[in-house]
């Protein structure tokens, strides 16, 4: 299976975002064979732990021949789990442009938890949001549903919008209304608004813990961009992609200063998530989409 980012990037010219996830999740749970994590893998195959005294007639012998416990087959009724997946398709999302962005990368890693929710027929959503919030489905675990949203994340990927503002603040404050039943709510964002007055993002957080959900941040960004600066010696010509606004300068001059906002936002940020209860997890997009899937996991485990 392929395991390298560039392999999925050169996937993408088939233009089938199932086949895709299938590819990222199967590679995912054949590493987790050779892993700590091994006792999570045999999930993924629609299976749950016996629970003593249950009945034995749906224990899955030829399973436990293989791995000498005891996992009883799922049912396609069974839901233990509700997903929110959020992406933010603001501008700044398709940074850095004519390459493999941000977008794309929360593109596949959502797709990538969807298969593999339904695999472990948790119900799932998805909502996508700008300066508004632009779609929204609810929870379901059905193999049309699915579908349905990989049909809506495949439309993502061949947009590249301009000037397309963000508001992370009003669509969690959103979303956290919208979703009713206590649910996981996953974010894909490159948490990039507000950054003079981050109160109001912290509130809209709370906002979504106060809904009783559990909640997962992916801050997604070029790293070696956007948190390391790794710009050659000479001028650039930078252009903000949500408003259009140039300058030109040379990284260096201006790189200590830039990189100090940056990590005390990040660091202003992780501090009010761990306080909150929020997991906040970094998400490069140099390195593939395994964490993401690794990070639920853990979660899923954690919530049931």
């Amino acid at each position: 299976m392929p395991r390298d980012l560039n392999t999925y990037k050169d996937l993408q010219d088939f233009g089938n975002l199932e086949f895709l996830a299938r590819q990222v999740v199967e590679g995912f749970i054949t590493g987790l064979h050779k892993s700590p994590f091994h006792g999570f893998s045999v999930e993924f195959a629609e299976h749950r732990l016996y629970n003593k005294g249950e009945s034995v007639k749906n224990i899955d012998w030829k399973l436990y021949g293989r791995t000498e416990k005891l996992f009883i087959k799922r049912f396609e009724e069974e839901t233990n789990l509700r997903c929110q997946l959020v992406i933010d398709t603001s501008s700044s999302m398709y940074y850095p442009e004519k390459e493999f962005n941000k977008l794309l990368f929360s593109v596949y890693s959502a797709a990538s938890l969807m298969y593999l929710l339904k695999k472990q027929r948790d119900a799932f959503g998805l909502t996508l949001f700008a300066d508004k919030i632009e779609f929204s489905a609810p929870a379901k675990s059905t193999a049309v549903h699915q579908k349905y949203l990989f049909s809506e994340l495949q439309k993502l990927t061949a947009s590249h919008p301009k000037e397309k503002k963000t508001a992370v603040t009003a669509a969690l404050h959103e979303i956290a209304e919208q979703v009713h039943k206590r649910s996981l709510v996953i974010i894909f964002s490159d948490m990039f608004e507000n950054r003079n007055d981050h109160s109001s993002v912290f509130s809209a957080l709370q906002h979504l813990k106060y809904k009783k959900h559990e909640v997962i941040i992916f801050n997604v960004l070029d790293h070696k961009k956007e948190l390391e600066s790794e710009f050659e010696n000479r001028p650039y010509q930078f252009v903000d992609i949500e408003s259009g606004e140039e300058l030109k300068v040379n990284p260096l001059q201006i790189r200590d200063a830039y990189l100090l906002a940056i990590q005390q936002y990040q660091k202003e940020l992780r501090l009010k998530c761990g306080q909150y209860g929020i997991d906040f997890v970094d998400a490069s997009i140099q390195e593939g989409f395994y964490n993401i899937l690794k990070t639920y996991l853990v979660k899923r485990r954690r919530m049931l």
